[in-house]
């Protein structure tokens, strides 16, 4: 490997520039070849002979020669300096060098005088390590998977860092954000910096085996570095990126900080309210197409929380048609667990119609009994990303509990809540909001109440004849699944 050590005892450097280059072991093209090279691999020139360069490849500990047109000889002398910068500069946008631009961004931090380097190299040092991981989680990495791996390994000569974990039975790479850290810590310009605490709080790396105790500190850590971020000097598409991604970080908060008993229900409260600020400030003049899926992505971790803003708050007073006839109370169950006990005017805690226990948090403030006092719907959210609606329900043969989720398939991200009675009680209306096979979906449902089927679904509320009329005006007054 070519340590940091090893680059600073030469004066020179022989830069790979074309992948699948051979090093061979005389300066012929018939010579036995020794190892295949790739464009970013760095040598130590030995000497010269012809048109072959004698060099010495410290990452794989072997000497050859090698053909000169295939390199760049670079001088790592101060004066150098600029001339790597402006490599770098052109090198940051080029998909598909990555690992030459990594290694032309290392050239000129050991070139550079410490007191000339800022966040810049670092910031471009840290794009192309973003790119390079995204293109090694692709789907389309079957197809350059060689050239792929050979970029990785070229990357991690110069100390760029990949961590991977399984994410939807794929296998993802993240870049660790060394190279962003420092952006954070130099001077650097505001958009810089931005871009740099947007790569740091990714959502989709953070590594999904976290312990519940590491994914607070975590998000805690992720909230910290986006209000670091100076917003007043950036341009308003930063702005909305900004806000989007602290959006979902407070929203995670929310539901992380309502299984603490500990903080208080105003600190619930705190970072449910803080999450959709975030998100009612986005300006959508400055909403660009390809921030669409990040948009809906937000309002979804938004939407999966939002009852955490009224927590602590008592469950919806009953009205005079409905006389206390049925509503919730929760207890403390098996350690972690939270127990719903459905009660009325005859059946109190300790004699409930009905008790079911959950790990996932209660939203008690969520109740929502029919005005027949026949069923009763109530959200409940299992994961920070996921919020389900529960219904109970009067039959013949007692009072049973339906479970109704986002989506269909394994829990992700998503949330479907309760928006309403239809008169008769035959009828309820749902919003639901999920991505399912990477798709976003959205769509405001008449659920059948014998068998909570759905029976009529739109994309739009006004174009449900039934949810127009009868949607609850609470509903409306704080979903954010109208945007």
């Amino acid at each position: 490997m070519l340590t940091a050590t090893t680059l600073a005892a030469l004066s020179a450097l022989a830069i790979v520039t074309q992948d699948q280059t051979a090093l061979r072991a005389a300066p012929r093209d018939s010579a036995p070849q020794q190892a295949v090279l790739w464009a970013g691999d760095s040598l130590e020139i030995r000497g010269e002979k012809g048109d072959y360069l004698q060099v010495y490849d410290h990452r794989r500990e072997r000497a050859g020669y090698i053909r000169t047109p295939s390199v760049r000889i670079q001088s790592l002398k101060p004066a150098a300096a600029a001339e790597l910068l402006a490599v770098v500069r052109f090198l940051r946008d080029t998909p598909g060098s990555e690992a030459l631009g990594i290694a032309y961004a290392a050239a000129y931090l050991k070139a550079a005088p410490a007191e000339a380097i800022d966040g810049e190299a670092f910031d471009a040092l840290g794009a192309m390590a973003e790119r390079l991981a995204r293109r090694a989680s692709g789907a389309q990495q079957g197809k350059a998977g060689p050239a792929v791996a050979a970029q990785l390994e070229v990357a991690a000569a110069y100390g760029v860092n990949m961590v991977s974990f399984e994410r939807d039975g794929q296998l993802r790479l993240c870049y660790d954000g060394e190279a962003h850290r420092r952006v954070l810590a130099l001077p650097a310009t505001a958009p810089q910096k931005a871009a740099a605490a947007l790569a740091l709080t990714r959502h989709d790396c953070v590594a999904p085996e976290l312990t519940p105790v590491a994914r607070f500190e975590r998000d805690n850590w992720r909230a910290g570095v986006l209000d670091r971020v100076d917003t007043d000097k950036l341009p308003g598409v930063l702005k909305n990126r900004l806000r989007l991604r602290k959006a979902g970080v407070w929203a995670s908060l929310a539901y992380q900080r309502a299984r603490r008993p500990e903080l208080g229900a105003p600190a619930v409260q705190q970072a449910g309210q803080r999450a959709l600020d975030e998100l009612a400030g986005i300006d959508k003049s400055e909403l660009m197409e390809s921030d669409a899926y990040a948009y809906n992505d937000a309002a979804m971790r938004v939407g999966a929380s939002r009852w955490a803003t009224e927590v602590g708050a008592p469950a919806a007073k009953p009205t005079a048609k409905v006389s206390a006839k049925v509503s919730v109370a929760v207890s403390p169950g098996q350690p972690g667990e939270t127990c719903v006990h459905l009660v009325d005017a005859k059946h109190d805690l300790k004699h409930p119609l009905l008790t079911r226990c959950t790990y996932g948090i209660v939203w008690t403030a969520s109740a929502a009994p029919n005005p027949q006092g026949t069923a009763l719907a109530l959200a409940v959210q299992p994961l920070d990303t996921w919020r389900e609606l529960w219904v109970f329900r009067q039959g013949p043969q007692g009072w049973s509990l339906d479970v109704v989720p986002p989506a269909a398939d394994h829990p992700g991200l998503g949330y479907v809540e309760f928006a309403g009675w239809v008169p008769g009680g035959r009828q309820l209306l749902a919003a639901r909001e999920a991505r399912t096979e990477g798709r976003h979906k959205q769509s405001f449902e008449v659920r059948r109440m014998s068998t909570l089927d759905v029976e009529k679904q739109a994309d739009r509320p006004n174009n449900l004849s039934s949810f127009y009329r009868w949607q609850s005006p609470a509903w409306k007054a704080v979903t954010v699944s109208i945007r």
